[in-house]
């Protein structure tokens, strides 16, 4: 079987709440179109607070009543990261302009986008809303954001590359 040829990583602060979640939807949506053979898709926090660890347990709580399956463990983002992925897909604002700063060239700066900006009858320009310090109800919010921005994002890449 070929390698995958198209590379997906979502990017929040931790990666323990919002990028896992984006993953792990990610990873059904193009398992579900058939598609995992042609996707390499990981995760990663700009900061190094979580290292190694699982996802939230409240993250994986409100995934796993959806079905996901988050079974990735916290890294944290590196420059040569730039190398590794077609699609830098960043959970905020703040992720973006991180993200922005480490990218050596115009070529990697142009991989990196806000994962609600993919979603084209949504709001643009918005944070998909950490819900680390919050209640339940902003995990499950987390779950339907990303589940809209992932949606639209295998969209984009499967006209793009005619899949």
């Amino acid at each position: 079987m070929p390698a995958p040829t198209i590379r997906v990583c979502f990017v929040c602060t931790g990666n323990i709440c919002r990028s896992p979640t984006a993953e792990g939807i990610f990873k059904r949506l193009v398992a579900d179109a058939g598609l995992a053979h042609t996707f390499h898709v990981e995760s990663a926090g700009i900061d190094s607070y979580h290292v190694g660890e699982r996802p939230d347990p409240r993250t994986l709580r409100a995934a796993e009543a959806r079905g996901y399956r988050l079974d990735g463990r916290a890294q944290q983002w590196k420059v040569r990261d730039f190398d590794r992925f077609d699609y830098v897909v960043a959970m905020d604002r703040t992720h973006v302009g991180s993200l922005g700063r480490l990218a050596t060239s115009e070529a990697t700066r142009a991989k990196i986008s806000l994962a609600r900006d993919h979603v084209a009858e949504g709001p643009r320009d918005l944070d998909v809303p950490d819900p680390y310090y919050g209640e339940r109800e902003g995990f499950d919010e987390c779950v339907d954001i990303c589940l809209a921005a992932c949606t639209a994002l295998l969209a984009r890449i499967r006209k793009d590359h005619a899949l």
